[in-house]
C-alpha cells in the first residue's frame, strides 16, 4: 500500500457508506480519463499505473465497472483529522457575457491578455500559498517594482499596448470572470469566445464579499454572489472603489475552437466537468487525484446531500490548505446561482494509487 501521507487516515471503501451514495462513478471515471490523457507520459499521480489501466479501458464503462476500477487501483484516505475539523467547499462556474472584438458602442471595457513585462516570482500553480504577498513584478528603470494594481490597470496603465483581446460592457461582469477564472463571451455576429486564465498581476486576492460582511453591508447569512453583484450595481462609484480593494487582476487567453470545445480549462489543462472537477491546493493534493466530496444541505438536484467522486483539476487564489475545495458547477446563469451560494462544511476522502 505504501506510506500514508502525514495526518491522513486510511479507511476501507466498504466501511464508508458515502462511497456507494454516488450512483455514477462512471462520470467521475470520464473526468479522470481527461486528466490521464493530458498526463499519460508524465511521472505524476495521473501517470501512474491506474492511468495506464484507465486509458486501456476507454470511456464506455458503466457505473459498476467504474466503481470497481477505483476500488481496485486506489486506497482511500480521510483528509479530516477529527469530527470537529470538517473541510469547507465553495463553488465556481463559467460566466456568460456579451462582448465585441472592437471598442465602441456599449463595449468599451477591455479584457487584457498577459503582458510580456510581468515577471512572476513564484510558480503560478501554487499562487494560493503566496497570497499574502506580492508575487508579480515589472522592471521600472533599473529596479523591480510590484506590478500594476487593479486600480492602476483600470485607470489605463496597460492601454495602447495591444493587449486587448475583447471588449465587454460591464466592469462588474469582467470582475467576475476574473474571480471565476474563465468566461464564455457571445459576440454580436453570433460567434462565441471562450476565455481562460493566463496569469495574474501577482497582488494578493481579497474577497470583496468578506469585506462587505465585515463592514456590515451584507449579513453573513445573506451573502451570495447575487447579493454582492446587487451591491456593486446599486452605486457604480462605490462599487468600483470596492472592487479596487481587490488589487489582484487576472489576464486571459482565448481558446481556439478545439481547446474550448468541451468547456473551460482548469489549471491541469483539461476541460472542467460540472460537479466532477474540483479546485484544490496542489501543494497538498496532487492534481489528477480522485476525491470523494460529501456535503450536507448542498445539492443541485432533489435531495439535500452532495456526494460526488470528483477529480482535482484546478486551483484558485483562495483555495489554500488540505481542508479547502472549490466545486465547478458548469456554465451560465443556473450554474452561477448555485456556485454563488455554495459555502458548506464538507468531508474529503482522497484516493491515492496503491503503491
Amino acid at each position: 500500500m505504501g506510506d500514508a501521507p502525514i495526518g491522513y487516515q486510511s479507511i476501507d471503501f466498504s466501511s464508508l457508506s458515502a462511497w456507494t451514495r454516488d450512483d455514477d462513478h462512471a462520470a467521475a471515471f470520464r473526468a479522470f480519463l481527461n486528466s490521464c490523457r493530458k498526463h499519460a507520459v508524465a511521472n505524476t499521480v495521473t501517470g501512474a499505473p491506474p492511468c495506464a489501466e484507465a486509458l486501456a479501458m476507454g470511456s464506455d464503462l458503466d457505473a459498476g465497472a467504474a466503481r470497481n476500477f477505483f476500488e481496485s487501483h486506489f486506497t482511500l484516505y480521510c483528509l479530516n483529522k477529527s469530527s470537529t475539523q470538517p473541510s469547507f467547499v465553495t463553488g465556481y462556474y463559467e460566466p456568460e457575457l456579451r462582448g465585441a472584438r472592437t471598442w465602441g458602442g456599449r463595449f468599451r471595457i477591455p479584457v487584457y491578455g498577459l503582458p510580456n513585462d510581468l515577471a512572476s516570482v513564484v510558480p503560478d500553480l501554487y499562487r494560493a500559498s503566496y497570497n499574502d504577498r506580492v508575487t508579480g513584478m515589472r522592471m521600472n528603470v533599473d529596479e523591480l517594482v510590484p506590478y500594476f494594481t487593479r486600480e492602476e490597470i483600470e485607470a489605463g496603465a496597460l492601454a495602447g499596448r495591444g493587449l486587448e483581446l475583447l471588449y465587454v460592457e460591464d466592469m462588474v461582469e469582467l470582475f467576475y470572470i476574473q474571480v471565476q477564472g474563465s468566461g464564455l463571451v457571445h459576440l454580436e455576429d453570433g460567434s462565441r469566445v471562450r476565455l481562460t486564465y493566463a496569469g495574474k498581476n501577482g497582488h494578493p486576492y481579497t474577497s470583496i464579499g468578506k469585506l462587505l460582511i465585515e463592514r456590515g453591508e451584507v449579513a453573513a447569512e445573506a451573502m451570495s454572489m447575487d447579493a454582492v453583484k446587487a451591491w456593486l450595481h446599486a452605486d457604480r462609484r462605490r462599487g468600483r472603489a470596492l472592487m479596487a480593494e481587490n488589487k489582484s487582476y487576472v489576464f486571459f487567453r482565448e481558446l481556439d475552437a478545439e481547446e474550448g470545445r468541451d468547456g473551460p480549462l482548469g489549471a491541469e489543462g483539461v476541460p472542467l466537468t460540472p460537479e466532477r472537477s474540483l479546485a484544490v491546493d496542489p501543494s497538498v493534493i496532487p492534481l489528477g487525484s480522485p476525491i470523494l466530496v460529501v456535503a450536507d444541505n448542498l445539492s443541485n438536484s432533489g435531495d439535500q446531500h452532495f456526494v460526488r467522486l470528483m477529480i482535482a483539476q484546478d486551483v484558485g487564489s483562495a483555495i489554500k490548505g488540505v481542508g479547502r475545495g472549490d466545486i465547478f458547477w458548469g456554465t451560465g446563469e443556473a450554474a452561477g446561482a448555485i456556485a454563488g451560494r455554495t459555502r458548506h462544511l464538507a468531508w474529503f476522502f482522497l484516493l491515492l494509487p496503491n503503491r
